[in-house]
């Protein structure tokens, strides 16, 4: 059973004191910066892009189907670098042994940027050999100081980036006609694998914020529940990805949404409602019992698969992320855990870009067009607010002076 360390993933781990100046660019101190940075400025132009391309308004890549590259460059260039960013740091924060900084990290942060420039014109071959580097170099990184520090509990994440890694390489072998698999399979494997990452993470980390914001508070989940919720989960998601829709596929993911959403409630939601920095992780897991509930649906044709993948790919994975990198580059950076009204903004409208994408146009179809262009813009406004705030902190040295 996959069973993760949240310990330091608030804070960096404690520097050394010393009375001069830290070498490098802060930039490329600690993986958080360039990833962070990087995956918000990719979402600001993605997604209104996308949706421009199709509405007719710009022309969309050709490298390969314009749907095969929405779909792959939300996961694996946007979603990715958020998790490739977090892990960078919170490896070092979990094990006390430095991750890669410097040249090494610029090196890393560029072999992603040029992955996502080739997808807009260069050869495929190209693009697929760029694109499929990172993913295996973040996962040797991680385990070398996961098995140096002896700390065994977080491999079960190198695993998970080894199968997405493959997830990734059977995308472009599928879109080279290397292997006969249809694309968006290994996509929806890719899907899967980051709402597993979600669901162990979130399972540890909001129960804690929680516990830690509100003193005396116990948030205790039966562990029976949390292992039949991860249980559940992957074969669920497994069934979801490997068999064609099936009915027995909607019993699992249905009971995959009523778990998550016991789980939810153990944690107490509601007594988060006047801290943002808290409210905005819950309210992002609440989209994981819909996103599975709407699969369910899908699997015996009530509706369209794509309803249930954006609740899990605009509301649970872009809510979860607009929450972990602002408390994480909060708590990096020397900062107070304490949010802006401009963060609490970028929640709420990227809370409203999955009700647009997702609820809406189940609701009035007629008007699904307008929904699209709504999501995008929320969307695009929300990450234009994290940029303008966080830019500064992520090119600048720690308020306290510490490394990191």
């Amino acid at each position: 059973m996959l069973h993760l360390s949240i310990k330091g993933t608030d804070a960096a781990p404690r520097a050394p004191s010393a009375d001069f100046p830290l070498p490098g660019w802060p930039l490329f101190r600690l993986g958080f910066r360039p990833f962070y940075l990087g995956a918000a400025a990719f979402a600001l132009y993605a997604v209104p892009y996308w949706i421009a391309g199709l509405l007719g308004w710009v022309t969309l890549p050709t490298t390969m189907p314009p749907l095969f590259w929405h779909a792959h460059e939300m996961l694996f260039g946007f979603a990715m670098a958020v998790i490739v960013g977090f892990l960078l740091t919170a490896g070092k924060a979990w094990t006390g042994l430095a991750t890669p900084r410097g040249a090494t990290l610029a090196a890393m942060a560029g072999l992603w940027l040029a992955a996502r420039l080739a997808a807009l014109g260069l050869p495929y071959a190209v693009y697929a050999l760029l694109d499929m580097a990172l993913l295996p170099w973040v996962a040797w990184v991680l385990a070398r100081v996961l098995l140096k520090a002896g700390n065994r509990r977080n491999l079960p994440l190198v695993v998970i980036l080894l199968l997405m890694a493959t997830a990734n390489l059977m995308f472009h072998a599928a879109v080279l006609g290397w292997l006969r698999v249809d694309p968006l399979r290994a996509l929806h494997a890719g899907l899967a694998l980051i709402v597993m990452i979600e669901c162990v993470i979130a399972g540890r980390v909001i129960p804690a914020f929680t516990m830690s914001a509100l003193p005396g508070r116990q948030l205790k989940v039966p562990a029976g529940l949390e292992r039949s919720t991860l249980a559940v989960t992957v074969a669920s998601l497994a069934a979801w990805v490997l068999l064609p829709a099936h009915p027995a596929t909607a019993v699992g993911l249905a009971l995959a949404a009523l778990l998550h959403l016991a789980r939810l409630w153990h944690w107490q939601p509601w007594r988060t409602r006047a801290r943002p920095i808290l409210w905005v992780l819950h309210a992002a897991y609440a989209w994981l019992p819909v996103g599975f509930g709407l699969l369910a649906w899908a699997q015996v044709g009530g509706v369209a698969a794509s309803v249930g993948i954006h609740a899990l790919a605009v509301g649970a994975t872009a809510g979860l992320i607009i929450g972990m990198v602002t408390r994480t580059a909060r708590g990096h950076t020397g900062r107070a855990l304490k949010v802006s009204r401009l963060e609490v903004a970028a929640y709420l409208l990227v809370a409203s870009a999955a009700v647009a994408r997702v609820l809406l146009p189940t609701l009035a179809p007629a008007h699904t067009t307008s929904w699209l262009v709504l999501a995008a813009s929320t969307w695009a406004i929300a990450f234009a607010l994290y940029l303008w705030v966080f830019t500064p902190w992520l090119l600048s040295s720690r308020l306290d002076g510490k490394d990191g």
